[in-house]
């Protein structure tokens, strides 16, 4: 087997984030509870646009977020996810190329009338950020956009849980497993959100169980996915499923079963800002710090340190590169 070109694989949505300062007034206005979240479609993804004054626009999506942090720690990574060839997909592709990120992937036809994804960030003046999510091209991700050398070039091919709605996405995520297998690479899941495990609970027992090599959950996602108010039942669940589970438990620190042992690693308490982002730049350190073929232990401590750097800013991202030291 020869050696791979790339330590990581993200494969995700692809949105672009879009951040306006607004007054409360706005959010009343739409309706919208102070720092929710809501799914939108593109006509109100326009209307709501056309209402505000925006500051800023950066590549967002939770794999993406995870992409940019492990790069900025020094991995070498691709990325892949369905954009349209329209503004905020080449801005998505090109902030994506500026991070030093392979994404080959190719985006949709403008003419196919559906737009890249993209999360409405109201900001308002206390900082309280509500958002509006259209997830446009990004979930028109099939099989055929998995391409084989990439995963096979990546040592780990690490899979987005907020992709998984749609059975074409499912299809193209075993896809992607099988050809890592094949090539004899690892296959990495988070779990991403309570909601997508209650929505596919048995169809991700059975991706965790054939196809996963590395498990990303947080505690309340391990929970739903075994349907039990017991963690520690949870974890004796899951070291049965796969090889290597990554719990995060907040201001806990992490809890990782793998080769026969279970690690409780502690974190260092930070000024939280904004949580946006902590799970993606917890697995960006976990799987840079596997990529230099640190023990368990301290990949879990590069983890928690690239979600402590994430959590004391505004923004899912780091604005520079950054080294952590375990």
């Amino acid at each position: 087997m020869s050696a791979p070109q790339h330590d990581l694989l993200c494969i995700g949505n692809a949105i672009v984030d879009v951040l306006a300062p607004v007054g409360q007034d706005l959010i009343d206005g739409l309706g919208a509870a102070a720092g929710s979240m809501t799914l939108i479609d593109a006509a109100t993804a326009h209307a709501i646009e056309s209402r505000v004054d925006i500051e800023n626009v950066t590549g967002g999506g939770s794999g993406a977020n995870t992409a940019v942090v492990a790069a900025r720690m020094g991995a070498k990574v691709a990325y892949l996810g369905k954009v349209t060839a329209d503004e905020a997909g080449d801005h998505f592709t090109r902030d994506m190329r500026e991070q030093g990120i392979t994404f080959p992937s190719e985006p949709l036809p403008a003419a196919d009338g559906t737009p890249t994804a993209r999360c409405i960030v109201l900001v308002t003046p206390e900082g309280q950020r509500t958002m509006f999510t259209y997830l446009g091209a990004c979930t028109e991700f099939t099989f055929e956009d998995v391409h084989e050398s990439v995963v096979a070039d990546a040592a780990i091919t690490y899979l987005e849980g907020y992709l998984y709605d749609k059975p074409q996405a499912q299809e193209a995520f075993e896809h992607a497993a099988r050809l890592a297998r094949k090539a004899g690479r690892q296959v990495a899941l988070t779990l991403s959100d309570t909601f997508c495990v209650e929505r596919h609970r048995a169809a991700f027992h059975e991706l965790v169980a054939g196809h996963v090599d590395i498990l990303f959950a947080n505690e309340a996602e391990l929970l739903a996915l075994y349907e039990v108010t017991d963690f520690e039942e949870a974890v004796t669940q899951v070291s049965a499923e796969t090889k290597l589970a990554v719990i995060t438990r907040s201001e806990k620190g992490a809890v990782v079963i793998g080769e026969g042992e279970r690690h409780d690693v502690p974190t260092t308490e930070v000024k939280v800002v904004d949580t946006t982002g902590a799970g993606d730049a917890f697995a960006a350190g976990f799987l840079a710090g596997l990529s230099r073929k640190h023990d368990l232990v301290t990949c879990a401590k590069l983890g928690n340190q690239a979600a402590g750097e994430i959590i004391t800013r505004y923004g899912a991202r780091p604005t520079e590169a950054f080294t952590l030291t375990a």
